[in-house]
């Protein structure tokens, strides 16, 4: 798409970040509160699945976002994913079994399988090609205090009132997300109008073969953020952490101004300096999260996992859309993301696997985790 504009800062800008902002709250305020709830419903054996089901359904669905993003436009596709969030909300204090919950869980992974792929898509069209990774940086930070904010608002509301309203709380963000989608302008050139045959996907539709190097990367660096997700929330609180949601809110507050930093920094320094730079520290923060024997050191450990993370999520994204070509963007991000997805399951699954209860073992799967990368 050609470029009219040298800045970024422009309106459309701003409400896709917000728009993203609202999202990223919506479903990460339940996360540090999904254990306990599933533990509460006689599924503690089943934690390993929050995460791994979310993330099985979000890899599925990229093919199907990829190819709809290029085709029908960025703004609907983005739309997609935060209705089902909405949806979401509503279902889960109805469905109370072990079995419902999971279902739901597998059904809330199309929102984060559809909304950002089109939204990265839709920030490549807005900005200049050479400011890129700036532009990531700086929708990074809004997603990021999404993730930040929604956690700690997430146990604050539960510690209140009730799980049951937090899910309600959800679909609300999830709802303010759509409606400033409904006042964004499309930007996919000559969008085609929504057939049931765009949702047949070909075996060339799933994987952009040019944007590899990137996606490998994101497979193996998020297998620990799966971890994460899955056990930290024990983790901190057998260190003596009083808010579940505290490790999140760290680290993604460490990430934000990092994020533009380093988003700048690709732009002219190039992209794998960056992500080198950035697994290094990413390794570094998962041995202080297996040493971590307070409080304290454990949120340290948290700083420098979210300044790595920072670093390296603008950076890897800006390099995914350098390798890829304009009229596949949308399947060059989905193809990012797919192994993103397929990296976090594995980590969860993992965690599952040697973790239900006994807190001594969660230091020995971060060990892996290091090794890994």
């Amino acid at each position: 798409m050609e470029q009219r504009s040298t800045s970024i800062y422009t309106l459309q800008f701003g409400l896709v970040c917000l728009s993203s902002f609202l999202f990223s709250a919506s479903f990460n305020m339940l996360i540090p509160e999904l254990p306990a709830y599933l533990t509460g419903l006689g599924g503690a054996q089943y934690k390993g699945l929050i995460i791994a089901l979310f993330t099985l359904t979000a890899g599925l669905s990229r093919p199907f976002s990829g190819k709809l993003t290029d085709t029908i436009g960025r703004v609907p596709v983005m739309a997609v994913g935060s209705l089902v969030c909405f949806v979401c909300g509503f279902l889960y204090p109805i469905l109370t079994s072990v079995a419902g919950f999971l279902f739901l869980r597998l059904l809330h992974g199309f929102s984060t399988g559809f909304k950002p792929t089109a939204t990265s898509a839709y920030v490549a069209d807005l900005v200049p090609s050479d400011r890129w990774g700036e532009a990531m940086g700086i929708h990074g930070i809004c997603f990021s205090t999404g993730l930040a904010i929604g956690p700690a608002i997430g146990s604050e509301i539960t510690a209140h009132f009730s799980i049951d309203i937090l899910f309600y709380c959800s679909s609300l963000f999830a709802l303010l997300s759509i409606v400033i989608l409904a006042n964004m302008k499309e930007t996919l050139p000559n969008k085609q109008k929504f057939n049931l045959s765009h949702l047949k996907i070909k075996k060339e539709d799933i994987i952009e073969w040019q944007v590899m190097p990137a996606a490998l990367i994101v497979l193996w660096s998020y297998i620990s953020y799966g971890v994460i997700l899955t056990v930290i929330s024990d983790w901190s609180q057998h260190l003596g952490t009083g808010n579940k949601g505290l490790f999140f809110m760290v680290f993604t507050l460490s990430s934000l101004l990092i994020r533009f930093v380093a988003g700048k920094v690709s732009d002219r320094y190039g992209r794998t300096t960056i992500i080198k730079i950035s697994l290094w520290l990413l390794m570094v923060s998962l041995l202080g999260i297996a040493f971590a024997n307070s409080s304290f050191i454990l949120m340290v450990a948290s700083a420098v996992y979210g300044i790595a993370s920072g670093m390296l999520s603008p950076s890897v994204t800006a390099w995914t859309i350098d390798l890829s070509k304009p009229g596949h963007r949308g399947k060059a991000v989905a193809t990012m993301y797919i192994f993103m997805e397929v990296g976090i399951g594995a980590g969860a699954l993992l965690a599952g696997s040697l973790f239900i209860e006994d807190v001594t073992k969660i230091p020995s799967i971060f060990y892996i985790c290091t090794g890994s990368h």
